[in-house]
Formats: C-alpha cells, sequence, structure tokens
C-alpha cells in the first residue's frame, strides 16, 4: 500500500521520541524527561529492529510534495545511517554512551528550566535512581573484543568529573533546602555507583581489544546513504588535500611563508584573566549581531537571545574551546547558550596561562561568530521556528558545522574581520578543519598511524603537541565528524553559488531559506534551497 498523506512524519515522530527519551528531552519534551530510557541489550536491538521496520514503511510513501519529500528522505537518511552503524556498534563499544550523555542530560534539565523547581527535582531524582541500572548495562552490554582501551579512557576521564556535578554542581541549581537535600543525598549515591563503575572500566580497559578504526567501507557508506554526499572517504581525502593547499596558500599570500609564526605571536595577545575572557567574548558577539543588523544579512527570531557564560564546572575539564547549547528546539524558547571555556577549579597558573593563550584575541572574533552570529546561535534559533518538527530533531554536523565555518567565509566576505590578524586566525581556523578532513579519513582508512596523525596535526596548523593529541584522540573517538565543519562549508558555498546565479533571491533570503530549512545532509539542503532549480 502506498502512503500519500503526512501522516507518516507524526507517526515516526512519535515512535522516535518515544524510543530516544533523552534526545526528546533535550528537543524539549518535559514528558519524557524523567528517564533515561531502556539501554539493556534488549532494548537496543529492538530499536534496530524497529528501525528496520520504518525503513520497509518508508519505502512505500508517495509524498505529496517537496517539503514531504525532504522529511521523508530525511527520515530514510538517518534510518540508512543507524542501519549502517549496526555493523559497528557503539552501545557494545563505547563506555560514555552510558557514563557521558545520562550525566550531561541532567544538567539540561537545570539549565533550561522548563518546568517548576519542585517538578525538575522530581525528574532529576527519577534518573538518578535510574543510573545503578544505566550502569550495570554499560558493564553487561561492552564486549572486550570490540572495545579498545583508547574509548575506555576517554569516558574514565568523563566519570571522573561525575561526582562534583552530582554532589555540588547539581543540588547547587535548586533553592529550596529540603529538595536541595534530597537531590544531594541522592547524588551521593549516584556517585558512588559512577565511581564504582570507574573502577570497573579501568580493569576493562586492559582487556579491550577492539580497533576503533571505522575502515573504508562504513566510512564511505555514512557520507553517501546518511550526509547524502555523493562521494566515499578516498574522495573526501583528496578534496581535503586540496582545501589545505589552496587555504594555505591564502595564509602565505597574508603573512609570509612562516604563517604559523604569525599565528603563535597573535596567540600572545590573549586575555589577562578570565573575567577578561567573557568580557570580549561577550563584546565580540554582540558586535557580530550589530554586523548582521547593519549589514541586512539574515532575519531574527522574535524573543531570541545568546547567553554568553562561563562553561559549566563539570564540562570544564573537556572543553578548552568555547561551545555551544541550543534552545531546545520543539518549546517556544530562543535562548541559547555560548559558553567560553573556563579552566578546571584546581587549575594552576601554568594551566590558566595555556587556556587563555588558546583563546588569543584574533581568535575570539572567529569564535563568536562561529558559535554565535551567525552562526550556531543564529541558524538553530531562526530553525526553532521552522513548523516541520522531524526538521528540528534529526540534524547533522555536516551542516550544523558546516554553516557555522560557512558563516565565518561570509563575514570576511562582507569586510567583518577588520585587520590582518583576524583575517589570519579566521583562515588558520579554516586550515585546520582541512588538516582534519586528511587526517580523520586517513585514521579510518588504515592510511595513518595515530602518531602520523599527531604529526602531521602539528606540523599542518598552529596546534602545540598536547593540543594535537588531543585532536587525534577525538578523531579516533569520533569517525566522519572532524570533516564535516569544512565539507559542510564547502557544499553551503556552491549551493549558495547555484541559488544566486539562477535569481531565486539575494543573499540574505539564501541563509533564512537555507538555515531555517533544517540542518539537513547536504543533498536534501540543496533541494530545500534550489526547490526545481535542484534538478
Amino acid at each position: 500500500m502506498t502512503e500519500h498523506t503526512p501522516d507518516f512524519v507524526a507517526d515516526f515522530m512519535a515512535w522516535y521520541l518515544d524510543a530516544n527519551p533523552m534526545h526528546a528531552a533535550m528537543l524539549g519534551r518535559t514528558e519524557q524527561e524523567h528517564t533515561f530510557g531502556d539501554l539493556s541489550e534488549s532494548g537496543w536491538l529492538d530499536r534496530e529492529r524497529q528501525s528496520a521496520g520504518w525503513l520497509d514503511r518508508l519505502a512505500s510513501v508517495r509524498p505529496a510534495d517537496q517539503d514531504a519529500a525532504i522529511d521523508r528522505d530525511l527520515i530514510v537518511s538517518h534510518l540508512r545511517g543507524q542501519r549502517a552503524r549496526a555493523q559497528w556498534p557503539t552501545w557494545r563499544r563505547d563506555p560514555a554512551v552510558y557514563a557521558g550523555s545520562p550525566i550531561q542530560s541532567l544538567f539540561g534539565t537545570f539549565l533550561h528550566r522548563q518546568q517548576p523547581e519542585p517538578e525538575l527535582v522530581a525528574s532529576a531524582l527519577s534518573r538518578l535512581a535510574e543510573l545503578p541500572g544505566v550502569f550495570a548495562a554499560c558493564r553487561a552490554n561492552l564486549d572486550p573484543e570490540l572495545s579498545c582501551e583508547l574509548l575506555v579512557r576517554r569516558a574514565l576521564s568523563s566519570l571522573r568529573t561525575a561526582r562534583q556535578f552530582l554532589t555540588v554542581t547539581l543540588p547547587g541549581e535548586v533553592a529550596d533546602e529540603s529538595l536541595r537535600a534530597k537531590l544531594a543525598e541522592a547524588g551521593e549515591s549516584a556517585a558512588e555507583e559512577a565511581e564504582s563503575l570507574a573502577t570497573y572500566l579501568e580493569s576493562f580497559a586492559e582487556r579491550a581489544t577492539g580497533d576503533w578504526r571505522m575502515g573504508e567501507q562504513l566510512y564511505s557508506t555514512l557520507l553517501t546513504e546518511c550526509e547524502m554526499l555523493g562521494y566515499g572517504a578516498g574522495e573526501l581525502h583528496e578534496r581535503g588535500l586540496a582545501a589545505y593547499e589552496e587555504l594555505a596558500a591564502e595564509a602565505r599570500a597574508l603573512a609570509g611563508d612562516d604563517w604559523q609564526q604569525a599565528i603563535r605571536a597573535l596567540q600572545e595577545d590573549h586575555p589577562a584573566t578570565l573575567a577578561e575572557l567573557l568580557a570580549e567574548c561577550t563584546s565580540e558577539t554582540e558586535r557580530a549581531r550589530q554586523f548582521l543588523l547593519e549589514r541586512d544579512l539574515v532575519s531574527f527570531a522574535d524573543g531570541e537571545l545568546c547567553r554568553v557564560v562561563p562553561a559549566p564546572v563539570f564540562l570544564r575539564p573537556l572543553f578548552a574551546v568555547p561551545f555551544y547549547m541550543a534552545p531546545r528546539q520543539l518549546t517556544a524558547s530562543r535562548t541559547g547558550h555560548y559558553f567560553v571555556p573556563f579552566t578546571p577549579e584546581d587549575a594552576d597558573q601554568e594551566q590558566l596561562t595555556h587556556r587563555l593563550r588558546g583563546n588569543f584575541r584574533a581568535q575570539v572574533t572567529s569564535a563568536a561568530v562561529h558559535e554565535a552570529y551567525p552562526g550556531h546561535h543564529w541558524h538553530l534559533s531562526w530553525l526553532a521556528g521552522n513548523p516541520r518538527a522531524v526538521r528540528k530533531a534529526l540534524t547533522t554536523s555536516y551542516f550544523t558545522e558546516g554553516w557555522a565555518l560557512y558563516a565565518e567565509k561570509m563575514m570576511r566576505e562582507q569586510g567583518y574581520f577588520t585587520d590582518p590578524g583576524r583575517e589570519l586566525a579566521h583562515l588558520d581556523m579554516r586550515i585546520f578543519r582541512a588538516a582534519r578532513i586528511v587526517v580523520d579519513t586517513a585514521l579510518h582508512c588504515g592510511d595513518m598511524t595515530v602518531a602520523q596523525a599527531e604529526q602531521y596535526m602539528g606540523s599542518r596548523s598552529s596546534l602545540n603537541e598536547g593540543m594535537a593529541k588531543a585532536e587525534v584522540n577525538r578523531y579516533c573517538a569520533w569517525p566522519t565528524q572532524a570533516p564535516s565543519y569544512l565539507t559542510g562549508a564547502l557544499e553551503i558555498d556552491r549551493i549558495r553559488a547555484d541559488y544566486l546565479e539562477a535569481g531565486l533571491g539575494d543573499l540574505k533570503s539564501f541563509h533564512d531559506r537555507i538555515a531555517g530549512s533544517g540542518a539537513l545532509p547536504l543533498g536534501l539542503a540543496r533541494r530545500a534551497a534550489l526547490g526545481t532549480a535542484a534538478a
């Protein structure tokens, strides 16, 4: 039987949100904020079977119009990605599924505060009571022949911050004394469970003999079937090499052959304190917003607000650069959070200086554009007004990160970077993203060792040795994500050129249209932006 109505989207969304309560809560579904969901082996396998059933059903859907066709193809791309990843199951390989995601979802509850405090505490207590079961599922599901020491050690770094968050940070969000005491008591119990899991993982790491490499076949499948790029890992690698050479030539033209030394000189001009860093990030964020208004480059969502605030204490050991958390997309909120990378509370002076140097003044300008205006915050606050819920639930970093990097280049084209130092810092970040494409593809296709990757990142970008090691460690654990920044930016550039050449509108209308259509796989983003002209 062929379906011609849009009911398949509503039906899928009802199933998807119920099957993925942590993501549903992140999107603003408070009725699912009380649980982490079923993380047992049977729960994972059941979701895989249901996903396969949805793929079969969608094969018979014939949408009535282009928007419905994009919705269907978006769901299909997501489900194909799930099917492909089932060959290499994260839930059997990576303890972060159990040690990181649930704890971070607790933070989101109090960041957004959608309900009165008693309801917030009740939902947190319900999930804290589930943590022993989550950690038991971690022990039961991890397969030492599939997992590897690198993934286990990364998860352990998150677990080591759990006690501070569960016993101090989380209760500290509650004003009512009796409710705060209840949450602190539950947090103490959960922290003990987390420490018990950490002890288990320490020994498990020694038995984990799996490989972190994804392999070229699966890597290419994700690029073509999930990201809808039209090319696989080999071509992406070559595109990364070509982009690197082109960008490095730009940097040499701007700053001379030793442009990396020029970057190191810029790094010495940095805020003197964390308070100064926060103030400068705030100032640059407002300057970027004003520039967009003056040039009329985008439309703004009603009531949008970007709060520039220090990173949460429990995330400071994990984030040395700025990051962003979006408004809850299925709510009326348009408030996002741009987090400034403060140091951990126990950091010494050397660590503080290193963190400040890594967030130097010329780079703060690019960061505000990337994280806030017209990067992540503008995009995701604007997207939140799209009435098609599936466009907000199913997103890809190839668009979200691609858009934010595209935004940096577009602002440079419009004259936003007012001196050579800021231009060079902007180029340095694009060069870094090109090097990521080269290294990520080479690592997971077996063409580069970890040591070779670290050497490449250190010699081809402005990263110091420690930062290069941390970056490569991330690529090993999160295949296909690192190339999404520049790959997406370049594809959006191409879509823009075709949009303007076809006479479909001006620059502002392009920005509003493509960013408002979702955070789609790039093949679908082209169709959403160009309409019938995409053919």
